[in-house]
């Protein structure tokens, strides 16, 4: 009983402190706006209670993350509401052994939105562009990229982990320019959380969205559509795929970039169906 008043008043101190820097402006954010102490404190505490008891994620192969270097982490995408994204955080900061932060690049429609582009930003991810990609690459970061786009998240429940087209592998010539490794990168359980039935494009088009998705329980709910369905997430990790036996300038070469973003989506596309048969049942504690 007495070992846990002190670990409550380190807690107050703690975010006292917490508090006192960021009033004062005493944090550092570096030049894409990353603010890693906003992201480990806040965001990340936000967000963890998914992770762990809601869709209660199990990694494998992250020892095929690099720990201190550049990486190239490729993905496939789905769930209508990209929660991918803020997953795939959590597991490599939490569960990598150096707690590695993933840059991920997003779509132009995220940077559009006021209060989204500025959180994105804060919270380490920036534009999908070559001239972001690269320079975070070179700088020893770890990028995350989801070359499915909206096509992936927004593809109906009948579509469910089938591999959309990766676009024209942009991500793999910034990967080649740098000479990092690629690790392909399979997420299973999204796909659940908010099946797509069907989709309002009409309301869609009137607010400049990709789509507008419609699922058994939204919008036929309401708000307590909104909340993701508690399937069982499996999160995995590939073995990495070298670039440094490339020449920078073969970036230039269309053909090799094309067979290589091929290679790289039929490997996380081997390692979604591995993963599914894996992970069983999608909601294994009620069935």
């Amino acid at each position: 009983m007495s070992g846990t008043v002190p670990d409550k008043g380190d807690r107050v101190a703690e975010l006292l402190a917490f508090l006192r820097r960021r009033v004062a402006g005493r944090y550092d954010v570096d030049e894409f706006g990353f603010d890693p102490e906003l992201t480990d404190r806040v965001l990340l505490e936000l967000i963890r209670p998914l992770y762990r008891h809601w869709f209660r994620v199990q990694t494998v192969g992250m020892d095929n993350v690099p720990g201190d270097s550049g990486a190239l982490v490729v993905a496939n995408h789905s769930g209508t509401i990209p929660l991918d994204a803020l997953m795939l955080q959590v597991a490599l900061h939490d569960d990598h052994p150096n707690r590695r932060a993933v840059r991920l690049l997003g779509a132009d429609l995220v940077y559009q939105l006021p209060v989204l582009g500025h959180l994105s930003r804060k919270t380490g991810h920036t534009l999908a562009c070559r001239e972001d990609a690269d320079r975070l690459l070179r700088k020893g970061e770890l990028v995350g990229v989801f070359p499915e786009g909206f096509k992936g998240v927004g593809k109906p429940f009948s579509e469910r982990y089938r591999l959309q087209r990766f676009g024209r592998g942009g991500f793999v010539a910034s990967a080649i320019r740098a000479g990092v490794p690629i690790i392909p990168c399979a997420i299973v359980g999204a796909e659940e959380i908010y099946p797509k039935i069907g989709d309002l494009r009409f309301l869609a088009r009137a607010f400049g969205l990709p789509y507008l998705p419609v699922t058994p329980f939204f919008p036929w709910l309401g708000p307590l559509g909104l909340v993701p369905l508690p399937s069982k997430w499996v999160i995995g990790f590939g073995e990495p795929v070298r670039t440094d036996e490339y020449a920078p300038s073969d970036a230039d070469d269309p053909m090799l970039v094309l067979d290589l973003t091929d290679q790289v989506r039929e490997l996380v596309q081997q390692q979604l169906n591995e993963l599914r048969l894996r992970r069983g049942h999608a909601f294994p504690p009620f069935l």
